[in-house]
C-alpha cells in the first residue's frame, strides 16, 4: 500500500515539476535579484545587460556565473529562446509590446516602492517558478531582519533628511527612499512639504527646509560632485559635512536588497544604537 502511495505522489509531481518553466530571462536588474534568490541555477536563461556591473547590480557576483543580454531590447531576449521573461514596469513599451507579440509567458513587475510591495513580488515569482516556499523563506528572513533593525531603532527620534543628487529631482512621497526612511528612523523632508513622488528639487525652498543630513547615492568622491550644485553647497548640513552616501546599487534596488541600505542608513544617522 505504501509502495502505491508512494508511486502517486510522484505521479502527481511530475506534471509540477515539469511546469516550471526552464529557460528564463531577465530583463531588468530588479528582477535579476529577484530571480537569483528564488531559481535553480537551471532554470536561468540570462540575466539583463548590466547585471554583470557592480555599478548598478547589488549581485554582480553571482550574476556573473550566468550568461547577460547583449541589450534590453526584445531581440537581444529571444535570442535565449526564453519559457518565461521577468521584465518591470519602467521597461520600454515597445519593447514589452514585441515580448508579448511573441507569445512568450511574460511577467511585469509594476509595484516596487514598499516592502510589502517586494513581498509581493517575492510571491507572484515564487509561483511563476514553482518555488513558493523558497520565496517564503525569503520573505522570512526578509522579516527577521527588518525586526531586528526597527529593535534598535525603538524610541529614538528621527533624524531629518533629504535625498541629494546631481540630478534635479528630490525624492517625496510614494518612493523607495520614503521606504528607506520609514525603515531607518529618518524623516523625508520632501515628503514632509508635500512632495509626491521624484519631483523637481525646489531650489529656493531648501534653505527654509531643516535638513539634517542629506542622503545620497554613488562611489567616490559624491562630495565633490554636490558642491558644484549651489541649493546644496549652501545647505547647512552639507557644510558641516552631514552627508550620508550609500553605494548606488544598494541604494536603488527595488528587491529585498534594499534592507541593506535600510541597515546603512541606520547605522550612519543612530549610531549610539548600534554600539
Amino acid at each position: 500500500m505504501r509502495r502505491w502511495l508512494s508511486l502517486f505522489l510522484l505521479l502527481i509531481a511530475l506534471p509540477l515539476a515539469a511546469a516550471r518553466p526552464q529557460r528564463v530571462v531577465s530583463q531588468a536588474v530588479g528582477t535579476d535579484e529577484l530571480l537569483l534568490a528564488l531559481a535553480d541555477p537551471g532554470q536561468i536563461a540570462a540575466l539583463s545587460h548590466i547585471s554583470h556591473d557592480g555599478r548598478f547590480s547589488p549581485v554582480a557576483a553571482d550574476a556573473r556565473r550566468f550568461p547577460a543580454l547583449k541589450d534590453s531590447d526584445a531581440e537581444s531576449v529571444l535570442r535565449f529562446r526564453p519559457d518565461l521573461v521577468l521584465a518591470a514596469s519602467f521597461t520600454r513599451p515597445e519593447t514589452l509590446a514585441l515580448l508579448r507579440r511573441a507569445g512568450v509567458r511574460l511577467v511585469v513587475i509594476d509595484r516596487f516602492d514598499t516592502l510589502d510591495d517586494v513581498y509581493a513580488s517575492l510571491r507572484l515569482l515564487g509561483r511563476e517558478l514553482g518555488q513558493e516556499a523558497r520565496a517564503e523563506t525569503v520573505i522570512a528572513q526578509c522579516r527577521s531582519r527588518v525586526e531586528a533593525l526597527a529593535a534598535r531603532l525603538k524610541g529614538a527620534t528621527p533624524v531629518r533628511v533629504l535625498s541629494a543628487g546631481i540630478y534635479p529631482f528630490t525624492s517625496g512621497a510614494g518612493t523607495t527612499f520614503q521606504d528607506l526612511c520609514d525603515h531607518a528612523g529618518a524623516l523625508n523632508v520632501a515628503a514632509e512639504a508635500g512632495l509626491k513622488g521624484h519631483a523637481p528639487t525646489p531650489s529656493e525652498k531648501l534653505l527654509v527646509w531643516k535638513v539634517d543630513v542629506l542622503v545620497a547615492a554613488g562611489e567616490g568622491d559624491v562630495r565633490a560632485r554636490l558642491a558644484e550644485l549651489p541649493h546644496y553647497r549652501l545647505l547647512p548640513a552639507f557644510k558641516a559635512g552631514r552627508l550620508v552616501v550609500i553605494p548606488g546599487p544598494m541604494m536603488s534596488s527595488v528587491s529585498h536588497h534594499r534592507i541593506a541600505a535600510y541597515e546603512a542608513l541606520a547605522k550612519a544617522l543612530h549610531p549610539d544604537r548600534f554600539r
